[in-house]
């Protein structure tokens, strides 16, 4: 993977093009998706204009170092995105690169407000390189202790490595100093109160609330810690490679264009599903999640 050279205060300084200016957006956001792979749609600056249009602010998740400058190009005009540094964990490998990858991962993640996807996958699939996962998240999650932001956000990927995934955080004090949000949680109901207890947050999609578990952890989340996200596109789910082609060290991209209003209606579901299982008004929900929202993202 090629190596960007940035000059990363500025590059992820809140007065660049990475955090635009948004004094002149005055009615409030309607959503705020906290977990989106925007920048893997081949229509991004088409979604996040016709997002803008109806009051959603997203925040784009990216699963690589390089992702970073090609997402900051292609949506550096959409003021309701904020790009966040990730280093999937499926991205995560155990060579040269891979360590390459991580030491990029982390210095970006330490100049950033936004960092994510970042994390531990030990599923059947992706265990094989558990030691290199759980190295690159250290690293990334000590980089960004030692650097402090006010108003970081962190988007984690944990599936079954939420204890994990929780102890490194802890180690570091990272819940004290930024706002860690677990997507799509899927650990044990031991790990939900840990997880709580260090004032760490949830984001949720309508596919997690298809879960009884799913179902059960959005109902027990202090509202002031609970997100909606779409984890859109669903194909990134299977597409774990790292090369489009074997002449290719770029990150893969989606070959066809994302609806552009399926994000609204993912969103919409998503908040009609949670308003049934909290026993609330769905308007009220909305309008208290977007709040919430908004200001641990700073839009």
């Amino acid at each position: 993977m090629s190596q960007i050279k940035l000059d990363l205060p500025s590059f992820f300084d809140k007065d660049t093009l990475l955090a635009p200016d948004l004094t002149e957006l005055h009615d409030p956001w309607r959503y705020v998706d906290m977990h989106c792979h925007l920048d893997r749609m081949a229509n991004a600056a088409e979604v996040a204009m016709r997002a803008q249009e109806h009051r959603i602010a997203i925040l784009c998740t990216t699963v690589t170092p390089d992702d970073v400058a090609s997402a900051q190009d292609v949506l550096a005009e959409s003021g309701n995105v904020r790009i966040a540094a990730g280093l999937h964990p499926w991205w995560v490998t155990d060579d040269p690169e891979g360590t390459a990858d991580a030491e990029q991962a982390a210095a970006l993640a330490a100049a950033s407000d936004c960092v994510g996807e970042i994390g531990l996958d030990f599923s059947p699939a992706h265990k094989h390189n558990a030691r290199a996962q759980i190295a690159a998240f250290e690293q990334i999650v000590s980089a960004c202790a030692a650097k402090p932001r006010r108003d970081r956000v962190i988007s984690i990927h944990a599936v079954r490595a939420a204890s994990d995934a929780l102890d490194i955080l802890e180690a570091h004090g990272l819940p004290d100093h930024a706002t860690c949000i677990f997507h799509w949680f899927s650990g044990t109901s031991a790990d939900l109160d840990r997880l709580r207890r260090l004032g760490c947050h949830i984001s949720v999609n309508e596919r997690m609330l298809a879960t009884k578990r799913g179902r059960e952890y959005a109902r027990q989340m202090p509202l002031e810690q609970l997100h909606l996200e779409t984890d859109a596109p669903p194909q990134l789910d299977v597409r774990p490679q790292r090369e489009i082609s074997p002449q290719s060290d770029a990150s893969p991209q989606l070959s066809a264009p994302y609806p552009v209003d399926e994000l609204e209606h993912s969103l919409s579901r998503t908040l009609e599903a949670l308003a049934r299982i909290r026993g609330v008004e769905q308007e009220e929900l909305a309008a208290r999640m977007a709040q919430t929202s908004s200001e641990v993202l700073g839009v």
